[in-house]
């Protein structure tokens, strides 16, 4: 009876180690260092909506960080986007970006554009993201070129592209909302890690007019302009063989059915 309640005592002792041994590494493992310069940011949900971070804009963030929007969008064509004013450079003051100006200009509408999709690229760390960088935590990069045009490259039309971002905060609700689900559609012999280069994909996006003060006011960027849509909140494709209209619901795949 004794030697029982030995192996008993002995069995549940084990068991109570092996638990606290366990809690032990989730606690490490929660608390190991990222490459983050925000304090108690371990994942996309621990970061705030202004961000964080040297140089942030935290209304810029603010509007990037948007994570749901039930307005009905409006369709609009991809030439639209040239039409778009643009604020004053005398607007990127000391004092931030006001963010009233572009307001007035559209900013915060929800639209719809068709475009062919010529790269899904993943982003790195950003202020919006509080500097997180692992894939589930950062934006994608999407180059949107004008549906018109009958066969365009990312070599050669990217100039002239507008830009549309998935961001983290959106994937919680969207999970296929990916650089590594979009970007075969795109280009079917891309291979994760490598560098989009070439491809086209008819897509009909859905989301929030931005205007990217940030590229505007300290790095310029070599494209259309730096209205932006960021963030997406829908992503359709029309799938290889289909034709698809920017006005029917015919034929179009959204990205989240797959």
């Amino acid at each position: 009876m004794k030697q029982v309640l030995l192996v008993l005592l002995f069995g549940a002792f084990a068991l109570i180690l092996a638990v606290n041994g366990q809690q032990s590494h989730r606690a490490s493992n929660r608390s190991a260092p990222k490459a983050t310069p925000c304090p108690g940011v371990f994942e996309i949900t621990d970061c705030p909506d202004e961000g964080c971070g040297n140089g942030a804009d935290p209304e810029l963030n603010k509007r990037k960080n948007i994570r749901l929007n039930d307005d009905p969008a409006t369709l609009k064509p991809f030439q639209w986007f040239h039409s778009l004013a643009k604020p004053s450079t005398s607007d990127c003051g000391q004092g931030g970006f006001d963010r009233g100006k572009v307001t007035e200009l559209g900013e915060g509408q929800k639209i719809t554009v068709v475009a062919w999709a010529l790269a899904a690229r993943a982003e790195g760390q950003e202020t919006c993201n509080c500097k997180l960088y692992t894939s589930q935590d950062t934006d994608v990069h999407i180059v949107l070129a004008d549906p018109q045009l009958g066969d365009p490259t990312l070599a050669n039309d990217e100039i002239d592209s507008q830009t549309a971002e998935f961001t983290p905060r959106v994937r919680l609700d969207h999970t296929n909302f990916t650089q590594e689900k979009l970007e075969p559609l795109i280009d079917p012999d891309w291979r994760p890690g490598e560098t989009p280069k070439k491809g086209k994909l008819l897509v009909r996006v859905t989301g929030l007019l931005m205007f990217d003060s940030e590229h505007f006011c300290h790095m310029h960027l070599k494209r259309n302009s730096d209205w932006e849509i960021h963030p997406i909140f829908k992503m359709e494709y029309c799938p290889e063989g289909q034709q698809c209209s920017a006005e029917s619901n015919d034929n179009w795949k959204d990205l989240e059915s797959d």
